[in-house]
């Protein structure tokens, strides 16, 4: 599943990085806020599902060659989070959704189709 696909089905709202919705296949997911944790345990090809903002998890997404992150409950990433984001080619999509709602949908649609 790409990307797009994973925006429509889940009503996200991309902030960045549009381009790449339709060729950024989907591998799997990783749903986590410590950046350790995510950087030793997530793989080439996961979106990302998280409550953090900050321009952290753009250099954590773009060491493991993410697919995205989703940024969860409405949280709006800042300016800098975006900006950089935009130059490593990450997108970044937002849902009003909690984390798990957002994890179990992805699960399903990765799973069920």
């Amino acid at each position: 599943m790409n990307l797009e696909t994973l925006v429509e089905k889940l009503n996200l709202k991309c902030k960045c990085c549009w381009e790449k919705l339709k060729s950024t296949e989907v591998k799997g997911g990783y749903a986590g806020d410590l950046l350790s944790d995510v950087m030793a345990n997530s793989s080439a090809g996961d979106v990302w599902v998280t409550r953090q903002v900050h321009q952290n998890i753009v250099a954590v997404a773009s060491l493991k060659d993410l697919a995205g992150i989703i940024i969860v409950q409405g949280a709006v990433p800042e300016k800098d989070t975006i900006e950089k984001a935009q130059k490593e080619g990450i997108p970044i999509m937002v849902s009003e959704w909690s984390n798990f709602e957002v994890v179990g949908k992805v699960y399903q649609l990765l799973n069920n189709g």
